[in-house]
């Protein structure tokens, strides 16, 4: 039966996103790894719909100010992909990569604001190649846009570019361990409902 929602989404078929999420994960901590020169490890992701108060309360206060890499995907699938950076996330990357410690997301350089993109559209670059490869389907990705913001702001541009497809959110959670420090990581993935059914036919789930 066709999915019309978010929520209407069974547990084989979270499971199976379930599965992407710790595939493109381990993509990306290997990925990560040669970047930072460091060992990079993911937790098995935890994937959740959930409606977008509910989504918000779960990844911190409204106020509190984070990184967003956004991106979004077209081709065979359509949708959008964001990748939410706290300052705990930012703050272990920069130290490997510019050797900046304590960064203050209003204050920071344009090299930062690259590193932190650059960081985001790996891991984002990683769960779509990890599910172009099983879906065998062809998806194609924006040029990343970063931005810092309150989470309230960067959580409304999801509602606001697909609240017409669904009022949930998909969002895969987990911690990347780097060099022994784990860090809060969420990806939050919106799949067009289209796009979605596309994918679980493709995985052989009608």
């Amino acid at each position: 039966m066709a999915i019309n929602k978010y929520d209407e989404m069974n547990e084989m078929e979270i499971d199976i996103m379930r599965e992407i999420g710790s595939i493109g994960g381990g993509n990306a901590a290997t990925a990560l790894s040669s970047i930072l020169n460091a060992q990079v490890n993911m937790d098995l992701p935890k994937v959740e719909i959930l409606g977008f108060n509910a989504a918000l309360s779960s990844l911190g206060d409204p106020e509190d100010i984070v990184a967003a890499i956004f991106v979004e995907i077209s081709g065979e699938i359509e949708g959008i992909m964001l990748f939410i950076a706290d300052k705990e996330f930012s703050n272990a990357v920069l130290a490997r990569m510019v050797g900046k410690t304590g960064a203050d997301f209003l204050e920071l350089s344009e090299i930062d604001s690259s590193a932190l993109t650059e960081i985001g559209n790996i891991v984002i670059s990683s769960y779509i190649t990890a599910l172009s490869t099983l879906t065998n389907v062809k998806a194609d990705l924006s040029v990343p846009q970063f931005g810092v913001n309150m989470l309230g702001g960067i959580m409304s541009l999801p509602l606001a570019m697909m609240g017409q497809h669904s009022d949930r959110i998909m969002m895969i959670k987990g911690k990347f361990k780097i060099g022994g420090q784990a860090l809060n990581s969420h990806m939050l993935l919106l799949p067009e409902v289209k796009s979605l059914n596309v994918l679980m036919k493709k995985l052989g789930v009608e």
